[in-house]
């Protein structure tokens, strides 16, 4: 029988056709049609009962398409840990994007702002640049102006950049 993969396929149809003898009683006969693919593999027969007690034993053979067994063999399937990794190396990105660049520089400017001392030239986050003259515990006084000795108190938090290091 031709089928829609472009060949024929092995198996057999049992079709039973209606005819007519000479003295106008109707007997069933029992048509088979076999087609066979251009492999060598058949499949084994297999055997039924004879559904009629008049009828003889029938042999039939089960329809199977070659590309069965091609199609029988699974690929192997992806281990979980291998379908989750796309996600798991997207996890590994944004960590390191969102969270450990800010934590890095949070850390570098704690370090600066720890070793500060006296007579350094800085610049705040305002944009004020001034030279420390005091350090307490979180307060830093800067010398803004030499000339009429202008100074002003800030927070540890409040200096940009170390501009004596630089």
């Amino acid at each position: 029988m031709y089928d829609s993969t472009g060949g024929f396929t092995a198996g057999s149809h049992n079709m039973e056709f209606d005819t007519r003898n000479y003295e106008g009683k109707i007997r069933m006969n029992n048509v088979w049609i076999l087609a066979q693919t251009d492999t060598n593999q058949m499949p084994p027969p297999v055997l039924s009962e004879p559904t009629d007690s008049e009828s003889e034993t029938t042999m039939t053979t089960v329809a199977s398409d070659p590309n069965t067994l091609e199609q029988d063999t699974q690929k192997p399937t992806r281990s979980p840990l291998m379908q989750f990794f796309p996600f798991i190396l997207i996890f590994i990105v944004m960590y390191f994007l969102l969270f450990r660049g800010p934590r890095k520089k949070q850390q570098q400017h704690k370090q600066m702002v720890q070793t500060l001392s006296k007579n350094d030239k800085i610049q705040t986050i305002g944009g004020i640049i001034g030279t420390i003259v005091d350090i307490k515990d979180n307060e830093i006084t800067l010398k803004v102006d030499e000339s009429n000795n202008t100074k002003i108190k800030i927070l540890r938090s409040a200096i940009g950049k170390n501009m004596s290091k630089d």
